[in-house]
């Protein structure tokens, strides 16, 4: 979206209401600690700068705000960064960047699928498991952000009552449409702790509609990440999203400073057969970016995942292993048929077949069933 039209939009558009409930008014008069999460995002710069004026407004001292941004290393915009300082100074906050210790969003990505093959080779897994987060596993969030901020903000404000603004908006997407204002938030500070530490989410711009949040940056002279001013991205998070839009991918890929990043995913994809997205090979964002020898190596991943598919497919689906164990020990047929389908995949990564035969996938399907039965007993 160009800044010309945010610039239009603004003049019709009426100054949205902040969220608020009972609880939020509680925190205020406790002068609890109110954190603002800042990603670069459209939702979490205007809806901070506007929660900031409406906790001015009822008296909540400055000194008891901060930021935070959680760094996704490698797989952000390069320009994120420094564009969330500028977002943090122009609100007036001190900025906490915190980061995961073992290793950035890609790192994760890579270590994934490592295990997955270090797995799939031990038959500790039934089918080959890709990089990638998706919508229903969405540990970029949960490992890189939650589990990264919510720990840190527990120790350094233990004790007091503490209140993460987020800029979660209902109408972002049907699983956010029941979002609350406020919840309370006891993953890292359970009710009735020793230290008495309470921690709680506020959403203060979920009604807001993306035409509001754009109208509010123009009519508040906010800044917007080049995302969407130069590059026309309709969301901003990860350079390259599992949950972007195919136009969002082709967009980061007109960025240079995201081309190094691209072609790293594609040739992830091409290593491992599996595509970026479910339905959607990051590589077809803009082919014409890729060398001639990534762009070959593509096209043989993409008959590989077909035949890694219809393998995987024709295997018994009652032996597939529920929450990491086999259901029950499979037949010399099945085994015979387990041993077979494994081979090609195996040889595919340049893993050691380990249970070449019937007998050799029975006795480990034993020994799987055992150790089952020990850890439930």
């Amino acid at each position: 979206m160009s800044t010309a039209m945010i610039a239009v939009r603004h003049m019709d558009v009426a100054e949205p209401d902040v969220a608020t409930d009972a609880t939020i008014f509680d925190a205020v008069r406790r002068n609890a600690w109110f954190v603002f999460n800042l990603s670069g995002g459209k939702d979490s710069t205007a809806t901070s700068h506007a929660a900031m004026a409406w906790l001015d407004r009822h008296g909540h001292p400055r000194t008891r705000r901060i930021a935070v941004h959680a760094d996704l290393g490698k797989a952000e915009w390069r320009s994120t960064p420094s564009f969330v300082e500028g977002v943090a100074q122009q609100l007036g906050l001190p900025l906490l960047i915190l980061r995961r210790r073992a290793g950035d969003m890609v790192d994760r990505w890579e270590q994934r699928f490592a295990s997955g093959k270090n797995r799939y080779e031990a038959l500790s897994t039934y089918n080959l498991i890709g990089p990638w987060s998706s919508a229903s596993l969405r540990f970029c969030t949960s490992e890189l952000k939650i589990q990264v901020i919510g720990p840190a903000l527990a120790r350094r404000y233990k004790g007091e009552t503490i209140v993460s603004a987020i800029g979660v908006r209902r109408d972002e997407s049907p699983s956010r449409r029941a979002t609350p204002v406020s919840r309370s938030d006891e993953r890292f500070a359970r009710v009735g702790n020793a230290a008495g530490t309470r921690m709680l989410s506020w959403h203060p711009g979920v009604d807001w509609s993306a035409t509001e949040v754009f109208a509010y940056h123009a009519r508040h002279n906010l800044p917007l990440h080049d995302a969407y001013c130069r590059y026309q991205s309709t969301r901003l998070s990860c350079a390259f999203c599992v949950l972007a839009s195919a136009h969002d991918l082709h967009a980061a890929t007109q960025a240079t400073d995201n081309l190094d990043l691209y072609r790293h995913l594609v040739a992830m994809e091409a290593d491992s057969t599996f595509s970026f997205q479910p339905q959607r090979w990051l590589a077809d964002a803009a082919p014409h970016l890729l060398p001639l020898s990534l762009a070959t190596h593509v096209e043989h991943a993409k008959r590989d995942a077909v035949e890694r598919r219809r393998i995987e497919h024709a295997m018994r689906p009652g032996l597939r292993f529920v929450k990491g164990w086999p259901p029950r020990l499979p037949s010399l047929t099945e085994a015979t048929m387990i041993a077979a389908a494994r081979a090609p995949i195996l040889a595919r990564h340049g893993l050691d077949d380990r249970y070449p035969n019937a007998l050799a996938v029975q006795r480990r399907f034993a020994e799987l069933l055992h150790a089952k039965e020990t850890r439930t007993h």
